[in-house]
């Protein structure tokens, strides 16, 4: 049997885990490479196992699911989007019993805005409800210091950093170390079963989460900057919209899997097609004339310096 997850706040990012990892357990179709009939260039995270098959389930697959919401509207909504996934009609939405819903779990992800979660975690019962259970926060800027201190010394506190990818099963999700306990080893498992199956997973340091939420978190945004760009230069050139995106997502995408594979570097997948005197030169010495590469690199230190701030009072 698995255990119950419950998602405490489900907004968009609650909603992409949910799904991701419904995908991940559906029965009714493969998923050896498979995401919505699409095809998934990588099947799991290395030194990490990705669950196929509902068959495999066991205590460290979830069997049962729990989305939290404070409004009916919020809940007429998530009902729209579940029925509309693959195994969404399986999960139980709870309108303002976030107590009840936690009591009832073995795993709470914790998905609220930041700036609400104390506000939450104080809530009659949830912090006794919390008791011996693993809580999962996938909050920007709050740490886990912070979180520790709104509940019982008996919970098991991490946390993770999903990205929007993840409702394709092409996320990049970074989890914080886990310290030595009893069940540290459990612990590990879920956690992998549930963000491996969605994407990518690396555990790291905590004191590299914000940073880490700038680049993986806010990095599809400007990626989607890159890509909106690229594809304006090709309709300015001539090419219909939507060849132009194609092409454009497309190479983005395959330079990415290229500079993934072992050994590589982006440098070195630049200098392959840059030919002496060519177009690509050509273009990149236009790129560095605009100072884009300085440009991305301080994007991400400016989102860093943000993502401290999420977390903490008085912070809007």
């Amino acid at each position: 049997m698995g255990y119950t997850l419950c998602v405490l706040g489900c907004g968009t990012m609650g909603i992409a885990i949910t799904a991701g990892v419904l995908a991940s357990l559906d029965t009714r179709s493969p998923l050896h490479g498979l995401v919505s009939g699409q095809p998934k260039w990588e099947s799991h995270t290395p030194g990490t196992s990705t669950p196929t098959n509902a068959a495999e389930r066991d205590s460290t697959l979830p069997s049962r699911f729990i989305a939290c919401v404070g409004r009916e509207e919020s809940a007429r909504r998530l009902r729209e989007k579940f029925r509309a996934l693959v195994g969404g009609d399986t999960v139980e939405i709870s309108v303002g019993q976030n107590a009840a819903a936690v009591q009832q779990s073995d795993v709470v992800l914790l998905c609220c805005k930041p700036q609400v979660a104390h506000l939450i975690l104080s809530e009659h019962g949830i912090k006794e409800a919390l008791a011996g259970k693993l809580l999962i926060s996938i909050l920007a800027g709050v740490t886990i210091a912070q979180l520790s201190n709104w509940v019982l010394p008996s919970t098991t506190v991490i946390r993770a950093m999903p990205n929007t990818a993840c409702r394709i099963r092409e996320g990049m999700t970074v989890v914080s170390n886990l310290l030595p306990s009893d069940s540290e080893g459990l612990n590990r498992k879920i956690i992998l079963q549930i963000f491996s199956s969605i994407g990518r997973c690396r555990f790291l340091e905590e004191k590299h989460f914000d940073a880490c939420t700038a680049l993986s978190g806010s990095g599809p945004a400007f990626a989607c900057i890159f890509l909106e760009a690229m594809t304006d230069g090709g309709v300015m050139m001539g090419l219909p919209r939507a060849e132009a995106l194609e092409l454009a997502a497309q190479s983005l995408q395959g330079a990415a899997r290229m500079a993934l594979q072992p050994d590589a570097h982006p440098a070195q997948i630049k200098d392959s097609v840059t030919t002496p005197g060519g177009c690509t030169i050509a273009g990149l010495l236009t790129l560095e004339d605009g100072r884009v590469r300085s440009t991305i690199a301080r994007a991400i230190q400016v989102a860093t310096e943000r993502a401290s701030e999420l977390g903490q009072p008085g912070t809007k």
